[in-house]
């Protein structure tokens, strides 16, 4: 006995032979398109003018850290810094977009440098908690404070973690994930048609969480981090854009002159991968 066998129908065959001409004409492309570039012109960094805590530990112990105010002398280096940034962000149609942390400090600081921009250069000013300062504990003894401190010097800054309070590597998490937003943000101000060329982004932290940052976005090592130091109360720490290859790579590097106020070796002003795929000093690339 002769079996019938289902004859397919002629859409099921079209969709079957469509299907087989995408795999057998799809050719691994050993040079993938690179992403669209979403850096800004520079990021600078900034720590906030001299708060009172910074000249007294006795200010924790009545006051909220986040409540903790600029002394007069912290107003007038934020006044200079406002000054500094006025000079270095001086091209034709530049703009800015501000993050700060929600701490009085920081937002002191801004309030000072934010007269020295027009309005129509800012684009938007906008309160970050992810670069807030390490969290100690609450209302402190000052003595404890202070032990604990001598005691995080022995320990190392990114794995100690305060009573009551978080460890260096819980700030490094949190700076790390606002990284993906200012990146998306950058991206949607390249889609509304402001050119990121004459972006500039500038973020009012705290030392602790700035080193941060950069250890995340340069991909610094534990060790090359416990060897770096605090920038000074409202010193500029400037990342800039390089993108001087005919392939268009581009990256961000840190400032000489900000790496050794670091106190950062050699390596650590440009991304990891730069050095791993040998980009910087290129001279020529795949022509697509």
């Amino acid at each position: 006995m002769i079996m019938s066998r289902k004859v397919p129908s002629c859409s099921l065959c079209c969709r079957q032979f469509q299907r087989f001409l995408r795999c057998s004409s799809t050719v691994p492309n050993p040079h993938p398109q690179r992403n669209p570039d979403f850096r800004p012109r520079r990021i600078i960094l900034m720590r906030h003018g001299q708060s009172m805590g910074n000249v007294d530990d006795r200010a924790y112990v009545t006051t909220a850290d986040w409540r903790i105010p600029l002394t007069d002398l912290g107003k007038k280096q934020a006044e200079e810094a406002g000054k500094q940034l006025r000079d270095v962000i001086c091209e034709k149609d530049a703009s800015v977009v501000f993050y700060y942390s929600p701490y009085l400090r920081t937002k002191q600081t801004l309030d000072v440098i934010m007269p020295f921009f027009d309005e129509n250069e800012v684009l938007s000013s906008q309160e970050e908690p992810r670069i807030s300062e390490q969290q100690i504990g609450n209302f402190q003894n000052v003595q404890q404070v202070l032990d604990a401190k001598a005691e995080r010097s022995k320990f190392g800054r990114f794995f100690y973690r305060f009573p009551s309070g978080e460890a260096g590597l819980d700030v490094y998490n949190r700076v790390s994930s606002f990284i993906p937003t200012l990146v998306r943000d950058c991206t949607q101000y390249d889609i509304a048609g402001h050119d990121l060329n004459n972006l500039n982004i500038v973020i009012v932290t705290h030392g602790l969480a700035l080193r941060l940052f950069l250890m995340r976005w340069f991909q610094w090592s534990v060790d090359d981090f416990e060897q770096s130091q605090n920038p000074e109360n409202c010193e500029l720490i400037t990342m800039n854009k390089i993108k001087d290859t005919p392939c268009g790579y581009a990256w961000m590097e840190l400032e000489e002159k900000d790496r050794i106020s670091l106190d950062l070796p050699d390596t650590c002003g440009v991304p990891r991968n730069v050095h791993l795929h040998r980009l910087q000093g290129v001279d020529n690339c795949y022509t697509k």
